[in-house]
Formats: structure tokens, sequence, C-alpha cells
């Protein structure tokens, strides 16, 4: 037997995993390695089976997270994928083959039995183990099983896949000489359209067209006339197999399935004696379209074939306290600060509220200083200011990019907040920007139990220039996807409040063929204005500061600050880069650097007028204080510096569709701060040039209005 080489890396791998293996190992069998990754936890276990190798493990990253905070999870590249083993010939990938490696796992990962979870081919698979291996298995769950039952289906057959093709149109493409002569990519393509034909499923298709790059056309070839019992091959038929299982069974199948139509799942429901979901309108990949759903039913079943004693508590509506649940965005610190302050105000008003807040590390630490009570499943949420950092270059972050590929994290966020709502009894939910609630919500609107408020600064979803036409078409699809939700389901929100006025949206349309941004805004948000969370320092206050930093009142202070993340530092190193020029340009010029709560000070290098501090936990008292500033271009310290009348120069990401289009559009509206491009502060004597100007500047802002956080609270306290 020969092995061919792994084609290509796991390029795409999220460097930030929201629950990364305990262990990992690699079982051989007969000359081809398997490679399988453990996630332990108390209770029975749970395997999820590959699915066809035109694709590894990572099919099952939107379940992990979720499944194993209640049980011990291990999965397992199928042979031909991932990490494990090419073998060359189609005799090497027959459902027996795929089947002996599952137990093979079992056995390597000391598995005694488990529930085994099918997806697509892997279902045929998962009857082979559990008939048998009956001792093994407690229970079958079958996803959208593709598999050998005599059931009509799309013009697939044996001969059609191993014959020289008439044509390269639609399912003529699933053809080994198609693919064996340049046509495997146009395929995946094709495939990725039949599986996810959704509407807005881009991110869906794009993922599986680039796992399925890290396949060769001999392997994925070798793999299906494996399984259709070609070149050689045995082939066993599944029905007999079925009638000998006799562990409970689940099978799941959508009823738009273009893949393998839902009658494939009625029968072998019926073959196994087992229970049938039929999820209406969803096609061949539920698992990953249709996340919360799948998560549920793994777990609902798990929990019938393998119960555990549980406790559970109900409290009479009455006797209930009343309660708030407030979700405060960690990407920037401001979004704690203003959430802080208008929870007090809704607290004026309704003093026997309780407030727990579901968050992360930064904000974490801001709640902590004010002695707020974060809940305990707080742990369990996948930290996503670790992948903003991890998809940051330098000064660069593409935020729509960054947070379309945040999905893994955004749906194991959604989990542990649905679990939190529904055992706290929560009288009100407050989102601040909680992106995967407001979706998720939205998509599964029977899961709402408490009234929703949703908050945020911004509107809209802009493409970059640099991004293109492909660009265009992908952020006005996520709009649009927006815009149906709310129109089928205004019920979910029941306040959507705008942090500002009216005119601080932007004039720009969501894309061709749907309305304008601030239009539909004005007919769908109320406003509160802005909440800065904090009164600026009056003058004996600020000076007792300056005082305390050791300046003097001839000293112009630079305040240079980046905000709650880390992706930031290379600004960071540009200005202090600049500061022996702009201090031979301005000599009364002194700087402090404050690197926040995620760069280490310590990291960056030492200029003579300049002080490098860590996280400042009242960075509005000295944005107020200092004399001008250096900022990135995010909202809430652009908006601290305009309140307080500062000059300011700011840098926005490149490519932050926020800070450069939204951000930028409000301060212009209050006549605040310098936009300077990050291009150009790269030269230290455009920067140093940039800040003695800034520093002789005089100001003439638009007043920020004060009271928004009162404003808020009075809209939520309705609610509660």
């Amino acid at each position: 037997m020969g092995a061919e080489h792994h084609e290509g890396d796991r390029a795409g791998v999220a460097r930030h995993r929201p629950r990364p293996p305990d262990h990992s190992g690699v079982v051989q069998r007969d000359g081809v390695e398997i490679a399988f990754d453990v996630h332990d936890a108390a209770g029975p276990t749970v395997l999820l089976l590959p699915t066809w190798s035109i694709i590894d493990s990572r099919v099952w990253k939107l379940q992990l997270p979720y499944l194993a905070r209640h049980f011990r999870v291990v999965t397992f590249d199928g042979r031909g994928s991932g990490r494990s083993g090419r073998p060359i010939g189609a005799e090497h990938y027959t459902d027996e083959e795929y089947a002996a490696d599952a137990v093979a796992v079992l056995d390597a990962s000391g598995t005694d039995r488990a529930v085994l979870v099918g997806f697509s081919c892997s279902v045929a698979w998962s009857v082979h183990v559990a008939a048998g291996h009956p001792d093994r298995v407690s229970g079958l769950v079958a996803i959208s099983p593709s598999c050998g039952l005599a059931v009509a289906r799309p013009t697939r057959e044996r001969s059609a896949f191993a014959a020289r093709p008439g044509s390269t149109r639609g399912w003529a493409k699933y053809n080994e000489h198609y693919w064996l002569e340049g046509g495997k990519d146009d395929f995946v393509r094709f495939f990725a359209g039949q599986m996810f034909h959704e509407p807005h499923s881009t991110k869906q298709v794009e993922d599986f067209v680039s796992w399925a790059g890290s396949i060769s056309a001999t392997t994925l070839a070798d793999t299906t006339a494996g399984r259709l019992g070609l070149r050689g091959a045995a082939s066993t038929p599944l029905e007999p197999l079925c009638k000998e299982v006799s562990c409970p069974v689940l099978v799941v199948h959508g009823t738009e399935d273009k893949v393998r139509p839902p009658a494939v799942g009625e029968q072998l429901a019926a073959l196994t004696g087992g229970d049938l979901m039929l999820l209406d309108g969803v096609g061949h990949g539920p698992p990953l379209r249709e996340p919360v759903q799948v998560n549920h039913l793994i777990k609902e079943f798990t929990d019938m074939v393998d119960p555990r004693p549980t406790t559970r508590r109900w409290v009479r509506a009455q006797r209930r306290p009343r309660r708030a649940l407030y979700l405060s965005s960690p990407i920037g610190l401001g979004h704690a600060r203003r959430d802080l302050a208008i929870a007090q105000e809704l607290r004026a008003l309704h003093p026997d509220l309780q407030v727990d807040w579901l968050a992360q590390d930064p904000v974490t630490r801001v709640l902590a200083a004010a002695g707020e009570t974060v809940h305990p499943a707080s742990r369990w949420l996948a930290n996503e200011s670790a992948h903003i950092e991890d998809e940051c270059a330098e000064h660069d972050l593409h935020a729509f990019q960054a947070i379309r590929r945040m999905d893994e994290i955004l749906v194991n966020n959604f989990m542990v907040f649905e679990e939190a709502a529904e055992e706290g009894l929560y009288d009100l939910v407050i989102a601040d920007e909680a992106w995967d609630v407001d979706y998720f919500l939205h998509e599964n609107p029977e899961l709402k139990r408490f009234a929703f408020a949703w908050m945020t600064d911004f509107v809209g979803w802009l493409p970059m220039p640099s991004g293109g036409d492909a660009e265009r078409a992908l952020t006005a699809d996520h709009n649009a996807e927006m815009i149906e939700q709310r129109a089928r389901y205004g019920r979910v929100r029941d306040r959507s409040i705008f942090v500002g006025n009216p005119d601080d949206v932007v004039e720009e349309s969501f894309g061709p063929g749907l309305p304008g941004i601030r239009e539909w805004t004005e007919a769908n948000f109320e406003f509160s204005g802005y909440v800065s969370g904090f009164t600026p320092p009056d003058q004996e206050e600020s000076a007792r500061l300056r005082a305390s930093l050791g300046y003097g009142e001839e000293d112009l202070v630079c305040l240079v600050t980046v905000g709650g993340s880390g992706v930031g530092e290379t600004l960071l190193r540009r200005v202090l880069d600049a500061v022996p020029l702009a201090r031979r340009l301005v000599p009364e010029l002194r700087f402090l650097v404050v690197c926040g709560p995620r760069i280490d000070p310590g990291s960056l290098p030492r200029r003579r007028g300049a002080k490098v501090r860590g996280y400042v936990p009242d960075l509005y008292r000295h944005l107020a204080a200092c004399d001008l500033a250096v900022v990135q271009g995010g909202l809430t310290t652009c908006m601290e510096l305009t309140a307080a009348r500062r000059p300011f120069l700011y840098v926005p990401l490149q490519n932050h569709f926020e800070q450069s289009f939204h951000v930028r559009h409000r301060l212009e509206n209050y006549a605040a701060g310098r936009c300077l491009l990050y291009d150009e502060a790269r030269d230290p004597a455009v920067l140093a040039e940039a800040i003695a100007k800034t520093a002789r500047e005089q100001v003439h802002y638009r007043q920020v209005e004060t009271g928004g956080a009162a404003r808020a609270a009075s809209m939520l306290a309705a609610l509660v």
C-alpha cells in the first residue's frame, strides 16, 4: 500500500479556539494514521464522526465547544483528510474501513461506550459500528444521512461517477474523470452551493471551499469510489445492518436537502426504529447552518440515552427578584464604561433591580473595580478580544472579515448566554453590541423568554474600497439578512437603542436595492444621545492629577492610548519613535503612553520625556486632564476627548470600516479631532509634525450632550 503526502496544512484554523483539545493522539490501523482529539469532561462520551473526506473534523467547530462543556467529546479526522493518512486506492475508503477507524479511535482514546454522531457520509459508518459493536454504542444521531439506501436521489448514480461525462453541468460535475482532469475545484464550489443553498450562507460556502482546498483530486476520487464500491472496493448493503441496530436512534434531516432528499432520513428512521426530526426549510449542512438547533438536539438526545441525576429549581413568579442580565462587548473598554453608567441610572429607577454581567476580559476588570456581579458562566465565554488581536496585522484590522471569522466564538458564547438566561429567570437582557445574542435570537426566536434590549453606536456593515465588488456583495448580504430578520421578527427586540443622535448615523446605503442606513435607523431605533459614562474633572482635579504624574504647569501633556485590546501596539511604537522629534519642535511636550490591559509596557522602547504605563482603570480622567492626545479611531476614546474639549489626533485602524466611516462621520459631525492615516504616521517626522501642530490648536467642537445614560435607562426601565 502506498501513501499520499498530506495536501497542504490546516489553513484557516482559528488561532484562538473556544475549546482546544485536552490531548491529541494518533492511532495507526493497517498502516494508516488516524489523528484524534479528546476534550475531557465528566459524563458520557460523544464521538463526533468525520464526514466525507472532502473536509476534516473542522466541520464540527460550532458543536464542539458547547458539547465539551457537558460531555466528554472525541473527534477525529477521517482517512483522506486533515491530519490523518491518505492511502492510495479506492479499497482503502470503504464504509467498513471508516467504521473500523472509529472503533480504533474509541480504543485509543480509552472510550468504552459513546453516543455516535454522524453527518452525511459518516451516518453509514455509524450504522456499521452500532450493528457490529452494540456494546460500544449507547445511541446514534444521524444528521443529513447520505448513505446507500434504496431511495430516489439526485443524478449521482455509480455509473455516472465512473463513466466519462457527456456534460459538466450540475450534478454531472460529480465525476472522477472531471475531478482528475482539472475540474475538482469547480465541483467543490458547486457542491458547497448545493449544501448551503439557504439565503445568506456566504460564510458556510466560503468555509467549505477553503477546507476542501486541502484534498487532492486523486484522494477525493478514491474516497468516493471506495464508498460506492467501485474499482474493486467492497460495498456492503446498509439495509440489513440498519435492522441490527439496537440502540436509540435520532435522525435529523432538512426538508430542502439538495444533496440527499429527506426520504433517505425517513427510511433510515424506519429501518432502525429511530425518531425522525425534520428541519423545515433547511438544506444538507445543519451543523454549520443551524448550529443552535443541532447543538440542542445532540445534547437532549445524549441526556436521554445516558441520563444523570440533576437538581433543578423553579421559583414562583411573584417571588422572583427583579433581575437583569447585562452583556457588554469586550472589543474596547468604552462599552463597559457607558454600560456601568446606564446600569447605575437604571438602579436609580428600580432600586430593587439585581444586575448580573455576562462579560469577559478586559471588561471584567472594569466591573470588578466597580464592585459589580459577574455571572459565573462568564468563565465559559470565548475571548473575542484575543480573536481580534489574532486578526490584526500592523495597525490593520479588517473588522468586517474578523467578525465573520468569529463564528466559532459567537456560537459558543450564544450557547453560554442561552443557558445562563434560562437558569437565571431574568426579566431583562441588555445587549450592548452582543452580536451573537441578537443574531441567534432572531434565528431562533422561540428561545426568547425575557425582555430584550439591543444597544449599538453604529448601524450598517460598510465595505472597504480595497475589498472590491466581492466585499460590497458580502456586506450588502449581511445587511440584508439583518433587515429581513427585523422585518419578520420585530418582537425579538423590545427596545433598539442607538447610542447617539440621528445625525450621527452615516448617510450611506445598506447596499443595492436596500434602504438608506440613516432612514432605516430612524424608523427602527430610539436615540439616547451619546453616553460618556463620566463627568470631566474640573480644573482643580485636573491640576492634582497632573501633579501626581509629575508634570508641571508649563508642561504640555500628550496622552497616547490605543484602547482595551492589543491591536494598537504598532501605533504606540510609532509615537515613541516620533517623541524625540516632537520634543525638538515643542520642548515642553511630555508624553504619557498607556498600553491598556493587553499590551506589556515592558515590551515597548523607552524615550526621554515619555512615561509608559499599563492598564489605567480611570483613563477618562487622564484624557480630560491632558493637553492633547494621540489615539486610535475608537469611538469612546475620541468622544471622551471631544467632551473634554481636548485637541487630538486619531489614527484609524486600516481596513476597519467602523473607525474609517462610522466614527469618522460622527467626529466630523462634532468638528472634533484630526484624522491621520496610518501610512502617514509611519514616518516619524510626519507624525512629530502633526503632534506639534495639534499641541498648538484651539478647539471649536460642538458640545457633547449630557444625560445619555439617564435617557437610555429610562427606555430600559419600562421593560422591568
